[in-house]
């Protein structure tokens, strides 16, 4: 199993819940409504949360996507329907020069 991680700070002048709005109203569905986005096998969206004597959270949001093999994370991510109808949506809500990414193989530990 394939994980690419991705951390982010919201656009500069968006408050944090209409950053979490637009995220799940606008857009999941852009990218759960274009075919390839059947590669994706679990998909999930933390959002920072402010804890006293700790540091500002460095992201607003952190997303965790799963696909069975990097080819299959490669064809989602390269397809015509990502690069022309999801990707240029990110401006809209993500502060780009904010995203960190990591892609991983996930050894569950405990659980």
């Amino acid at each position: 199993m394939i994980k690419i991680i991705l951390g982010f700070r919201r656009r500069q002048g968006m408050g944090f819940q209409e950053f979490k709005d637009y995220r799940r109203e606008i857009h999941a569905p852009l990218l759960f409504a274009i075919p390839e986005a059947k590669k994706i096998r679990r998909f999930v969206v933390n959002y920072s949360v402010a804890v006293p004597d700790f540091p500002e959270p460095t992201y607003d949001a952190v997303v965790e996507a799963w696909f069975d093999n990097l080819e299959d994370m490669n064809e989602l991510y390269s397809c015509e329907n990502f690069v022309t109808k999801v990707d240029p949506d990110h401006v809209n809500f993500i502060d780009l020069s904010s995203v960190g990414r990591v892609v991983v193989e996930e050894i569950v530990v405990v659980g």
